[in-house]
């Protein structure tokens, strides 16, 4: 089973120049869930305390506003989910739910930690892993923003953004 969720998680954006090794003792630490359609694996504003990825079913990335549930993804076996919070350690930015029945793995932030004192170079390649990953939603999301713009003719700035754009 190990070696199948290696297989699985080797194959993801935020694995990319893992050794198997660490693949392992992350994984190790790490366990597989389900969740049945329509159950939450987070909610929005939930404390962020792991990385999930998702080996089967799909799942959906939801935003509240004004009473209504706004989806922004579909999540898809091999895509990782809930990583904005162990880089940022705000609260979770939006739910995730169960789309159909799901099996996913939950990787703990503790192990991640841990990584720490077991590889420091491969723990290095994790946060930029996951650093990228980050920078290329934020390229869809800021995509996605601009066409509106576009389309629309609307620009707002609730809040300014730091650094680099």
């Amino acid at each position: 089973m190990l070696i199948e969720k290696t297989d699985l998680i080797q194959k993801i954006a935020i694995c990319g120049g893992l050794k198997t090794e660490t693949l392992r003792f992350v994984l190790q630490q790490s366990q597989e869930i389900e969740r049945v359609s329509g159950e939450f694996f987070f909610r929005e504003g939930d404390a962020g305390d792991c990385l999930y990825v998702l080996k089967s079913g799909t799942a959906l990335v939801q935003r509240s506003w004004q009473g209504r549930e706004i989806v922004l993804a579909r999540i898809r076996p091999g895509d990782c989910f809930g990583e904005m919070s162990l880089i940022d350690l705000q609260r979770r930015f939006a739910a995730v739910t169960a789309e159909t029945d799901c099996t996913a793995i939950r990787v703990p932030y503790s192990a991640i930690c841990k990584l720490v004192q077991f590889d420091m170079e491969q723990y290095t390649m994790v946060m930029m892993n996951l650093g990228r990953e980050v920078s290329r939603r934020l390229r869809v999301a800021g995509n996605r923003l601009f066409h509106y713009q576009q389309e629309f003719g609307h620009q707002w700035f609730d809040e300014e953004l730091t650094g680099d754009v």
